[in-house]
Formats: structure tokens, sequence, C-alpha cells
């Protein structure tokens, strides 16, 4: 399985809802907290393609985009083989 990174503040009711979809499937995640950090939020929109929202969420190389798309994929079938290795 691709590793998962899941980049999240502690406010976040979305950020919830990504970590609960992927911990229901079973898919190991990487959360990385970027609360109160200033410096890794501007890395982040930069990373994400200017997106300035959480949770933004990567599956191996590939940028998934936040919650709605995950569970997009996620529905679709998609999700399972994006993580295939």
């Amino acid at each position: 399985m691709k590793p998962v990174k899941v980049y999240t503040t502690n406010y976040c009711p979305y950020c919830d809802r990504a970590k609960s979809l992927l911990s229901r499937k079973g898919v190991p995640y990487e959360e990385i907290d970027v609360t109160g950090d200033d410096e890794m939020r501007v890395k982040l929109v930069e990373m994400s393609g200017g997106l300035r929202t959480v949770p933004q969420i990567w599956v191996g190389d590939t940028h998934v985009g936040g919650f709605d798309r995950l569970s997009e994929l996620d529905r679709s079938g998609k999700l399972d083989e994006l993580l295939q290795d």
C-alpha cells in the first residue's frame, strides 16, 4: 500500500472526517498537524497548487486534495486502486 499523508489542523471537522474514513478502511496514514505553523501552511499552499484549506491529502506522490475528493474517490472505488503499490 502506498504511504498516505494527511495535513490537518486541530480544529478542522473535515480533517476528522478524512482520518475517520481512512481508519475505517484500515489505511495507515501519517498526520502532519499544521495548526499554528505559518511556515508550514505557506509550504502546504505551494505543495497543493495554491489550495489554502485542510485537510490536504497525498497518496504516494499523488495529491488527492481534501476530504470531498477523498470521499468521492472512495465511493467510486478509485481510492482502493490509488492505494495499490
